[in-house]
C-alpha cells in the first residue's frame, strides 16, 4: 500500500531521531509532507530570536513549515490543504481543537513521553525522574480534547538509572520512538492497530515547570533531593544561594549512611568526586556545579575556583510539588 501522507507537529528536538527515520528508512510507511512548530523565540542571555531544531530540520528538506501563534480556522485550512492521512504530534506546545484533530483523513496521533495514564501533562520526563520512577517510556495514543487522556495503542519502555538527568532520559526516549512507530504505522494505516482506553482512576498529572521549582529543601531525604536535582536538569535546574550568588547543580546522588551534622544543609566537605551536604536523612553528593556566568564543572573542578568551606550551611526552601492527582491550573 502507498505510504501515509504525514504532517508532524512538534517543537522539541526530542523528535529529531524519529523525523530522521521518517525521512529515511521510514519513507516506505509514511512521507512527511509538512511541519507545524512554535514561532521563533528569543533564547539565551542575548535573547536572540532563533529557529528551533524542528524548523531547521524541515527547512533543510524543503518541507512546508507553519508557525502559528494560535490554531485558528485559517491554520486548520492550511493543514487541510496538505491532504494529510495522519497528523503526528510530539511536544508541540499547542492545545488542539476538535476540528483540527479531525482534519487528517485518519485522525491525529500523539507520542507522549510517559507510561500513560501516569504523568499526563507538560513535564513527564522531569517529573518521573524526580518522583523516583525506575522506568518511563513513550505512549502512542489518539488525541482527544481531554489532557493526554486518549486511547493508547502501544508503549516503549526505557530505564531510569540513578544518575540519569532529564538529558539522558530524553535521549533514551527519543531513540525509543523509532521502533515504536516502525512497528505500529503500517497497522495503523491498515486499521488493525488496537487502541485501549486509559484508566482515568490511575491518572497522575504534572505541570509546566518554572524557575522557582529549582529551590531545594535540605530537610528532606537525600534521595528525594538527588532525584529532583537530576530530574530538573537542564531546565529549570536546581540551585543554592551561596554568598549572594546562585550556584546551579547539574547532577547529584544520595550516599549510604547518615550525615554527621545536626543542621540539614551543612556542607560536610568534599572528596575526589563530590561536594557532600547533610540532609534531613542521609548525605547528598553534589557531583556537578556551575557558578553564574561559568561552565558546568565536576565538583572538584568547581571547588578549585569557588570556595565552599565545611560547616557552611546552605539555605533550605520548601519545594513546590511537581505531581498531583488532578490537572494543574496554569
Amino acid at each position: 500500500m502507498p505510504s501515509l501522507r504525514l504532517v508532524f507537529l512538534g517543537s522539541d528536538t526530542i523528535a529529531l531521531p524519529l523525523l530522521d527515520w521518517l525521512s529515511g528508512e521510514g519513507k516506505a510507511q509514511a512521507e512527511v509532507v509538512g511541519v507545524f512548530t512554535q514561532p521563533d523565540r528569543p533564547v539565551g542571555r542575548g535573547q536572540q530570536v532563533v529557529a528551533n531544531g524542528i524548523k531547521l530540520w524541515a527547512l533543510a528538506r524543503n518541507l512546508p513549515v507553519f508557525q502559528p501563534e494560535k490554531l485558528t480556522d485559517e491554520v486548520r485550512l492550511q493543514l487541510d490543504a496538505l491532504r494529510a492521512d495522519v497528523a503526528l504530534v510530539m511536544a508541540y506546545g499547542h492545545i488542539l481543537r476538535e476540528a483540527f484533530i479531525a482534519t487528517p483523513r485518519l485522525g491525529t496521533l500523539n507520542l507522549h513521553a510517559s507510561l500513560l495514564p501516569h504523568y499526563r501533562g507538560a513535564s513527564p520526563i522531569q517529573t518521573a525522574i524526580a518522583a523516583g520512577e525506575k522506568e518511563t517510556g513513550v505512549s502512542l495514543m489518539r488525541i482527544v480534547r481531554k489532557l493526554d487522556a486518549g486511547p493508547v495503542a502501544e508503549m516503549a519502555r526505557v530505564p531510569i538509572e540513578p544518575r540519569d538527568t532529564a538529558l539522558e532520559v530524553e535521549a533514551k526516549l527519543a531513540a525509543a520512538c523509532v521502533p515504536l512507530l516502525e512497528r505500529t504505522l503500517t497497522r495503523f494505516a491498515q486499521g488493525t492497530l488496537p487502541f485501549v482506553e486509559q484508566d482515568d482512576a490511575r491518572a497522575t498529572y504534572c505541570r509546566r515547570l518554572v524557575k522557582a521549582d529549582g529551590v531545594l529543601d535540605f530537610r528532606v531525604h537525600a534521595s528525594d533531593l538527588a532525584r529532583r536535582i537530576n530530574g530538573l536538569f537542564p531546565w529549570p535546574s536546581c540551585y543554592v544561594a551561596v554568598a549572594g550568588q546562585s550556584v546551579k547543580i547539574g547532577r547529584a546522588e544520595a550516599a549510604v549512611g547518615e550525615a554527621t551534622a545536626e543542621t540539614p544543609g551543612t556542607i560536610l566537605g568534599s572528596d575526589k568526586e563530590a561536594l557532600n551536604v547533610a540532609t534531613g536523612s542521609g548525605v547528598l553528593r553534589l557531583l556537578k556545579l556551575q557558578r553564574p556566568g561559568g561552565k558546568m564543572l565536576s565538583a572538584p573542578e568547581f571547588l578549585r575556583g569557588f570556595s565552599l568551606q565545611a560547616g557552611t550551611i546552605l539555605p533550605s526552601e520548601p519545594m513546590p510539588p511537581l505531581v498531583g492527582p488532578t490537572p494543574f491550573k496554569y
